[in-house]
């Protein structure tokens, strides 16, 4: 027995609908070729990873998790976390490769494939294979058990009720919702040693990926979760509904609406940033340079380290080219260097920084259960 997938009020339904015009909406503004889209979508991916792994205390900046996300070495992460961001990076980009598989079926070893990406570097956590016995989950802060996973010998049968339940279960409920439920009894099974959030929150991006319609990155939630307030209300919502033990029978509503509204106004967020990175390109366009070395200005302009080999793969070129481009660029004042040899990186500087200022701040956010 699964926790069950909750009946909506006629307010989830509103939420629900906004969610999808959104959604809508932004399959038809990305499904439109524009130069700016690669990086926003690399952007948002890895603001995915920095999100999910600083909820398990694995802080990365947003630059090297788009140098993971490149293939690119780190600039500034240790190598422990590093392992840690790349076995996500793998875990996630099997999972933007499964959303078009015509194969795909969901299975237990398939969810244990992806734990195994997540956490290969680590032979001590049994990656790929379920714990052998019981789990705990402690508040650090008082010592205090908040929550016992079922019994070692139950996971097997949860996770093949889970698996039945993915590819069968539900299959008319709305897709955020069938996303949220199979995260949160995911989660609640932990099924694992280690990486049980992670991987419960890849299994949510998982199946929203599965739906085809819209790309991974545009519908995740673990940029959201990532950050310290939200992970507060995440931990709360979780604890909330299966208290201390798996208790599949607790009103599971309250799991869903918080899902609902983090993907309402996360989704809102990246409406914005897609609206801004239209005008942030056209603005730098007028600056009458190659229009080849626009992608580094716009990589700069929106806060980014530009990398020389990051540069040289989205356009195209040679080191040689490259490194003239980011030498004039530099003569012209519109970026300052850092760091040596291997190190080395651009930032913006002086008209670059006035343009991406002069766009403004970003409206706030809207809270879609308060109207």
């Amino acid at each position: 027995m699964l926790y069950a997938t909750p009946e909506l009020k006629d307010e989830d339904k509103r939420v629900l609908g906004e969610l999808e015009h959104m959604r809508d909406s932004l399959r038809y503004q990305v499904a439109t070729p524009h130069r700016w889209t690669g990086q926003l979508r690399r952007q948002l991916v890895a603001r995915g990873i920095v999100g999910s792994n600083s909820i398990e205390g694995y802080q990365v900046s947003v630059d090297d998790a788009i140098a993971a996300a490149s293939g690119d070495e780190p600039l500034e992460a240790d190598p422990d976390v590093w392992a840690e961001i790349t076995g996500y990076r793998d875990a996630l980009s099997y999972v933007q490769m499964l959303a078009h598989s015509a194969e795909f079926r969901y299975d237990y070893m398939l969810l244990n494939g992806l734990h195994f990406m997540l956490l290969k570097h680590h032979p001590e956590k049994w990656p790929g294979r379920f714990r052998p016995g019981g789990i705990w989950i402690t508040d650090h802060s008082t010592g205090e058990v908040v929550y016992a996973g079922p019994e070692a010998d139950r996971v097997k049968e949860l996770m093949q009720d889970l698996s039945d339940w993915l590819e069968d279960g539900d299959l008319n409920a709305p897709l955020f919702v069938r996303a949220a439920m199979a995260h949160l009894n995911l989660v609640r099974i932990h099924p694992w040693k280690d990486g049980n959030g992670r991987m419960s929150r890849c299994v949510h991006t998982l199946v929203l990926a599965r739906d085809a319609i819209l790309a991974p990155e545009f519908s995740s939630i673990e940029e959201w979760l990532g950050s310290a307030r939200n992970t507060v209300a995440y931990y709360d919502a979780l604890r909330d509904t299966g208290r201390d033990s798996w208790q599949p029978h607790g009103d599971t509503l309250p799991w869903v609406r918080f899902c609902l509204r983090a993907h309402h106004m996360q989704m809102q967020r990246v409406r914005q940033r897609l609206d801004r990175a239209g005008l942030l390109w056209e603005k730098l366009e007028r600056l009458g340079l190659p229009t080849r070395t626009t992608s580094a200005l716009y990589a700069a302009a929106s806060g980014g380290r530009v990398r020389r080999t990051a540069y040289q793969r989205d356009e195209g070129l040679t080191s040689d080219q490259a490194t003239r481009d980011l030498r004039m660029l530099l003569d012209r004042e519109l970026l300052a260097q850092r760091g040596q040899t291997r190190g080395r990186y651009y930032v913006a500087a002086g008209p670059i920084l006035a343009i991406a200022e002069s766009l403004g701040r970003p409206e706030p956010l809207r809270d879609p259960y308060l109207g």
